[in-house]
């Protein structure tokens, strides 16, 4: 039951007598004073660390095509030839490995800044 519900029963029972002026004014003010007393309503906060379809992004570095595999290896830790590999035989058997890489490279952001663990070095 929601606070105004409470105030308007109180004032029904004080109309009916059932409830003194002066009885009511204390209900009343027990109401009130639970209303600033209640927890207040926290808006839910974000994970402190994102999971990792959040982490995934395409690289910039470690790429071919479109960087889904150099992103997924950097992800996952299994070489970017592996999943080069997977998905050259997902489309060979059955195409799903065209449409899941073609997804992955729209919806994937591009990574902006190199990862600690690369083989490659700038010049």
């Amino acid at each position: 039951m929601d606070f105004a519900e409470q105030l308007q029963k109180l004032q029904t029972l004080r109309e009916q007598g059932v409830l003194t002026e002066e009885e009511f004014t204390q209900a009343k003010k027990r109401v009130l004073d639970a209303i600033g007393d209640a927890p207040k309503q926290e808006a839910p906060r974000q994970a402190s660390q994102p999971n990792a379809l959040q982490q995934l992004r395409r690289s910039f570095y470690d790429k071919w095509i479109g960087g889904v595999c150099g992103g997924l290896a950097e992800m996952t830790g299994v070489p970017s030839w592996a999943w080069r590999i997977l998905f050259v035989l997902s489309v060979l058997l059955n195409g799903l490995g065209l449409l899941v890489y073609l997804l992955l490279w729209i919806f994937v952001p591009l990574q902006t800044k190199r990862p600690a663990s690369t083989m490659y070095e700038t010049p």
